[in-house]
């Protein structure tokens, strides 16, 4: 029996070095890997490049390694809940590249996939395709790197041509997800919005690492169920189902309003 379980959250991101490129599900903070992330926070591994729908924020999810300085570059759709990444963006200490979240998710499902390029019209006719758009500030006010133009195409849709950009897939190096369930061999059940970007990102990495709130045996799942089978994971480490969660927002209402 191929069994893919680990027995900690350290032992599971042991090998990701110092530069590597990692693919991190999660969105806003729900569905976020908490465990790999504080395990790799304590290991000290830096000058990371990662891909993740947005950065958590200040002291909580992908925000510990921002914080901690750890992070070089993002590849996120949405930045806004994090006052350190707005810092750092624009002291020009921190890259980023800003893509739309359909693109993104299409990008990490590509990378997956094997497929190497798509064309979308997503950004046709924007800074997305025309280039132009901040990627590492100066420091003074200026833009140091900027995006490059993309390759625009007209493609016949519906009997009319309608311009589409060329966008690039996504393969990292590591990628880190969290599951409400998974077996040992790495098929994974996620649990209703915490689905998201997991098993897009799960898809996108070399090696998928992902944490797991209940670790059962094979068979125990039913194969309808399965939301990302384990041809995509690698490793698998059981979190317990009492790992802390958090919200970005709580919302009330005074009661009979």
């Amino acid at each position: 029996m191929i069994d893919k379980t680990l027995s900690s959250a350290a032992e599971a991101v042991a090998d990701i070095p110092d530069g590597a490129s990692l693919a991190v599900g999660g969105f806003g903070l729900s569905g976020n890997p908490i465990a790999l992330i504080e395990a790799l926070l304590a290991q000290g591994t830096r000058d990371l490049s990662i891909v993740s729908n947005n950065c958590g924020v200040d002291d909580w999810g992908l925000g510990m390694l921002l914080n901690a300085r750890r992070i070089r570059k993002m590849t996120s759709s949405y930045v806004g809940e994090n006052k350190e990444f707005e810092r750092q963006f624009l002291s020009g200490e921190l890259e980023l590249e800003l893509t739309p979240q359909g693109t993104l998710a299409e990008k990490l499902r590509a990378g997956g996939s094997g497929i190497a390029a798509f064309f979308t019209q997503t950004g046709v006719g924007t800074q997305v395709a025309e280039g132009g758009l901040p990627r590492v500030y100066d420091g003074q006010g200026g833009v140091a790197v900027a995006s490059p133009v993309k390759e625009v195409r007209a493609f016949d849709v519906s009997g009319e041509p309608r311009e589409y950009v060329l966008e690039e897939a996504i393969v990292t190096d590591f990628s880190l997800v969290h599951a409400l369930r998974g077996d040992r061999h790495g098929n994974l059940v996620f649990n209703k919005a915490a689905r998201n970007f997991n098993p897009l990102a799960a898809m996108a990495g070399r090696v998928c690492i992902a944490q797991v709130e209940e670790l059962v045996e094979p068979g125990e799942l039913d194969p309808d169920s399965i939301h990302l089978p384990g041809v995509f994971v690698h490793r698998v480490v059981e979190v317990g189902t009492g790992i802390e969660k958090r919200i970005e927002r709580r919302t009330v209402r005074t009661e009979g309003n």
